[in-house]
């Protein structure tokens, strides 16, 4: 970014101090582009005995199925070992399985091999996640989720992005307590002459931050102009990302449309720049704009990753397999709608440097203002006493 170095702009890191590593499932099957698939799932695995219940399951190190594990903060599954579990599958939740991509997951601790519960305890409708990128200089370095973010697991088939550092932008439930250096919303209050809400602060931060060697930067102003344009930039892109709000549209009354009908189960995408046409075999939709078809996220185009995580054919005889046998018209929906968001945040991620500083807050104002470093506490997840959570064996224990 113009008029801004790596050594002086002020850390993401800082700014945001308390951060958790993604969820990391370990298996793929208990994750899904839809709900009922992952009821089906969990219904397959609980008719399996002995041996084929273990090699469904999938057994790694932190997960078989005798693992003794607490029930995830909020989320009421069984904590008895899974190999005499029996009954109903825990109501999937949504998360977001990669950049752009909510998908469903079953809530149950003991398929999951790294949950993060911390997070867990967090996540409500108050919350927003901000999600580090891998440094790419052509992607976004930062992106914004109102769901959990969780890791999908390594997949030669299925070309993915791994998630970074998750930020939660409120240390409480309830949106209490940003996760906001100590004393930064002061600062800038004194300089900016209002007293900006965190979520402002994220907006800004999603507007400007840019990749760097020690994790993304996040150049401030003082200037309330400059903030003003900043941050109302930053809220289109959280409601894009987001999907807060009416579902965006393309400006000048354009909207991508299926315009032949998809097949039952379509093959390969396949783009014509020309067009600005998708095929899906026999299927079109259009248009799709280069800037939809060519955004990427850590180095990978968006579009691939969602397409490949519906239409990749698992190996028959496992949990993955079971899926919709056609494509769901709630599938074209989310596509055409994604579409759209890429088209808009690619737009208005042509426009930073309308809101690049010139002469950025540094990270070395900031230390003679005694906002960085911040504090070992902030860094650490604040203590959450809202609901008892039941431990293995349905022991009940007070976190």
């Amino acid at each position: 970014m113009p008029g801004v170095t790596h050594d002086d702009a002020p850390l993401l890191a800082d700014l945001m101090p308390w951060s958790v590593a993604p969820p990391r499932p370990g298996r793929a099957w208990p994750t899904a582009p839809d709900a009922a698939s992952l009821r089906a799932r969990w219904d397959a695995l609980m008719k399996a005995e002995g041996p084929d219940r273990e090699a469904l399951f999938g057994v790694t190190r932190a997960r078989t199925l005798y693992s003794a594990v607490a029930q995830l903060p909020g989320r009421p599954a069984g904590t008895g070992r899974l190999a005499r579990a029996s009954g109903p599958c825990a109501e999937p939740v949504r998360v977001t399985a990669g950049p752009f991509d909510e998908q469903w997951l079953i809530p149950d601790h003991r398929l999951i091999d790294a949950a993060r519960p911390e997070l867990w305890r967090v996540a409500d409708a108050h919350q927003v996640f901000a999600v580090e990128q891998a440094p790419v200089p052509a992607g976004p370095a930062l992106l914004a989720t109102s769901v959990l973010p969780v890791a999908r697991p390594r997949s030669k088939a299925v070309p993915a992005t791994r998630p970074g550092r998750v930020r939660p932008l409120f240390r409480r439930p309830g949106g209490l307590e940003p996760n906001l250096a100590p004393g930064l919303l002061d600062f800038l209050a004194e300089h900016l002459g209002h007293c900006p809400a965190p979520l402002d602060v994220l907006a800004w931060t999603v507007a400007v931050a840019a990749p760097g060697p020690d994790g993304p930067t996040v150049p401030l102003t003082t200037d309330p102009g400059l903030w003003a344009r900043g941050t109302d930039a930053g809220h289109r892109m959280l409601r894009l990302m987001r999907r807060d709000g009416d579902r965006p549209k393309l400006p000048g009354g354009r909207r991508p449309y299926v315009r032949a009908p998809l097949p039952p189960f379509p093959h390969e995408p396949r783009y014509d720049r020309d067009e600005e046409t998708l095929h899906l075999d026999e299927g079109r939709i259009s248009p799709v704009p280069p800037e939809a078809w060519d955004f990427e996220v850590g180095g990978v185009r968006v579009l691939d990753q969602w397409f490949a995580a519906r239409i990749t054919r698992p190996e028959p005889g496992t949990l993955e397999a079971v899926r919709p046998t056609t494509w769901p018209q709630t599938w074209t929906s989310d596509l055409l709608e994604l579409v759209t968001v890429l088209s808009l945040l690619a737009e208005l991620r042509t426009r930073r440097t309308d809101v690049t500083p010139a002469s950025p807050v540094t990270s070395t104002a900031l230390r003679r203002a005694g906002v960085l470093p911040p504090s070992a506490a902030s860094r650490a997840p604040a203590t959450v006493l809202t609901h008892p959570e039941e431990g293995p064996e349905g022991q009940f224990t007070l976190l």
